[in-house]
């Protein structure tokens, strides 16, 4: 049988997790797939590895000699799917058995757009909730102004004590780490946008899908495990750096703000003042306690956290310059032809 669906990997924040992560999709997977890997440059190490895993089991490798914001991965990828499904997956996803089953059953059983699963963070996997459905609307006030309205259902409970409490339901939102998409929906909204660099892309995304009549749902009999950094090798630095920039984060809120007419609030004011937390928290805190002895050393952490910036800005301004000339264009989308065998399966 053909297959309906695509899986489409995309890098994430760092590459030293790819193998663990790709060896549970091809375990875990029952379901017909083809799959489509969009690989940005990662590290000799891992290319090989990708490149040998591609010729073992048949998939495609899509490969720039150049880092790759979350978007713009997806959108190679989604330039090459030609079935009725395709599931975002990020490279640092451990999926279950039964996972990807049960997000086409939702689709194909309710005719929704797009279909999240239960979704897990960090070790050990599987246990700790990080998502289970949630919020994503603007809101106006008395006076007009335009704020947005997220929330994250269950974050942080004990998934296995929760699960059998959960039901499949309508939601507004789903995150990319692991998310099944009607393909048709991007003849009608086209691309994703690509000026959402690296934050709250996912809601941009649910919005648009509401705002032209689409659906989302949750669906909790399919259990994923997205397994956060910090950056386990020296070939992730870079990447993660430039994945988490200033730039790219104040870019995307921008983009948000400017989209969806928001009101410059509390919202945003948080996320400006958060600017660059993830680099400080996984690299900057480990790297002065290890080098103090275990002591934390302010002194040390504010100087490392001004030549942070520094640096920061440096890494997000000069790929903003070769960008250009090396990004791939991307073909218009073309419509997928839905045979009647297609559309019953």
């Amino acid at each position: 049988m053909k297959p309906i669906v695509t899986i489409v990997v995309v890098p994430h924040e760092r590459f030293s997790c790819t193998q663990v992560s790709l060896e549970s999709i091809y375990a875990h997977t029952n379901f017909p797939f083809k799959l489509i890997y969009v690989d940005g440059n990662s590290p000799a190490k891992v290319q090989q590895y990708l490149e040998t895993q591609a010729q073992e089991k048949c998939f495609e490798i899509i490969r720039t000699n150049y880092y790759l914001s979350p978007n713009h991965a997806r959108n190679i990828g989604l330039s090459r799917v030609d079935t009725k499904y395709l599931v975002f997956v990020d490279n640092d996803v451990i999926v279950s058995p039964g996972w990807l089953t049960a997000l086409v059953n939702c689709a194909e059983e309710t005719e929704a757009t797009v279909v999240g699963p239960l979704m897990c963070e960090k070790q050990p996997i599987h246990k700790r909730v990080h998502f289970a459905g949630g919020e994503s609307r603007v809101v106006t006030d008395v006076k007009g102004r335009r704020h947005l309205r997220e929330k994250m259902y269950k974050q942080g409970h004990n998934a296995v004590e929760l699960r059998p409490q959960l039901k499949r339901t309508q939601t507004e939102l789903a995150e990319f780490h692991c998310t099944l998409v009607r393909r048709e929906i991007f003849d009608r909204i086209g691309y994703l946008d690509e000026a959402m660099l690296n934050t709250k892309e996912h809601l941009d995304f649910c919005m648009t899908v509401a705002q032209v009549g689409g659906t989302v749902y949750f669906e909790p009999d399919s259990l994923v495990t997205y397994v956060p950094g910090p950056p386990l090798e020296w070939t992730d630095l870079h990447f993660y750096m430039l994945r988490w920039s200033d730039a790219w984060t104040l870019g995307s809120l921008q983009r948000l703000r400017e989209k969806w007419n928001l009101s410059e609030d509390g919202y945003f004011q948080t996320k400006y003042k958060k600017l660059g937390v993830r680099r400080i928290a996984t690299i900057i805190k480990p790297f002065v306690r290890q080098v103090s002895f275990g002591f934390e050393n302010k002194p040390l952490k504010r100087t490392m956290k001004k030549l942070d910036r520094k640096f920061n800005r440096y890494l997000s301004d000069r790929y903003a310059k070769m960008l250009p000339q090396r990004k791939l264009e991307l073909p218009p989308i073309q419509k997928v032809t839905v045979t009647p065998e297609l559309a019953k399966a």
